[in-house]
């Protein structure tokens, strides 16, 4: 959960999530839907898959029990070297090393190693220092007090030298280099996302929409509704019929919502349609508003389905319901 994610943010559904599923056990038994529910809103909803069916594999192919062997580990689904590291070391008192962006600060200015993060020379360096440095008999102890020092003390703007515990050996201390380190590359910037997303439900029915299971890697396994890119009228039809859905779509988007990724910033036309009644099926439902927690659904979602809510009464100029479904107000 703290892959991309602060840890105050986490906090809360790190909590939750143990309540729901305390054991490997209960989490492998758990439907996919029960899993990204409680993930719903922390994002990177890939790392809750691949979490799910790593523990899977776990349970049945190792009788639910975290093998302690390194390379079985990292065969592991969602399991790369950080996670692995962190398991041997914390976990099992291996001599395992954990590289992350904090570690990464730290070892940059104890070394002084100063190529620019990301590339491959330098992540190996990172890793050869960090394999080097945990020794002993409490290396998850360590790895842990490494990652707290980056975060606490070495931090990126304000590093707190004259508190660091390892200050006599910093090599960028000594040579007055700690504000040029480590060396970051400018970040792209984040790809502009045309996209349209219609909110179809059933005639006088403001309390559901149709929604759709998606399986692209951006919102992969979640429940969202008919949307694709593009813009205008045409691509929210087409978005509709994708979605299997046959209806009546609104003469007019009913707003617009930006919503911003790590290197994506969609620009989302919202629309909405009346849909004669169908049926549903594996990846396709008709949800109320209240059974959301229920299921997976990501953060853009909820904000699309927060603009089609229909207006207060204060705030809509409509004399009746009836009115109102016409579209005769904003």
């Amino acid at each position: 959960m703290c892959q991309q994610t602060r840890v105050d943010t986490v906090i809360p559904y790190y909590e939750r999530f143990l309540k729901r599923f305390p054991t490997i056990a209960t989490l492998a038994k758990a439907p996919e839907d029960d899993v990204l529910a409680l993930w719903s809103g922390l994002g990177y909803y890939r790392r809750a898959r691949l979490l799910h069916k790593g523990v899977r594999e776990v349970v049945s192919a190792y009788g639910g029990a975290m093998p302690s062997d390194a390379s079985a580990r990292l065969g592991l689904p969602g399991i790369g070297r950080y996670t692995a590291g962190a398991i041997g070391s914390i976990a099992f008192h291996k001599e395992e090393p954990i590289v992350d962006g904090n570690v990464k600060r730290v070892l940059s200015r104890l070394f002084v190693i100063d190529t620019p993060l990301g590339r491959s020379d330098t992540e190996n360096a990172f890793w050869e220092k960090a394999q080097h440095l945990v020794r002993g008999d409490r290396p998850g102890d360590f790895n842990q007090a490494m990652m707290e020092l980056g975060a606490t003390i070495c931090t990126p703007t304000s590093p707190r030298c004259d508190e660091c515990p390892v200050r006599r050996h910093c090599r960028a201390k000594k040579e007055a280099r700690v504000y040029e380190l480590p060396v970051v590359l400018a970040k792209k910037a984040p790809k502009i996302v045309q996209v349209v997303a219609v909110i179809a439900r059933a005639v006088g029915d403001d309390d559901a929409a149709w929604l759709q299971r998606c399986d692209q890697a951006l919102f992969g396994g979640l429940w969202n509704l008919p949307m694709m890119e593009g813009e205008g009228r045409d691509d929210a039809q087409e978005a509709l019929r994708k979605a299997g859905l046959r209806g009546k779509l609104s003469s007019r988007k009913i707003g617009d919502v930006v919503h911003i990724l790590s290197h994506r910033r969609m620009h989302v036309e919202v629309w909405t349609a009346v849909v004669t009644k169908q049926r549903g099926t594996m990846t396709r439902r008709y949800v109320r508003h209240k059974a959301l927690k229920a299921l997976g659904v990501s953060r853009l979602t909820q904000k699309l389905l927060a603009t089609g809510a229909p207006p207060s009464e204060e705030s809509c100029s409509c004399r009746s319901r009836r009115a109102h479904d016409r579209a005769a107000c904003g």
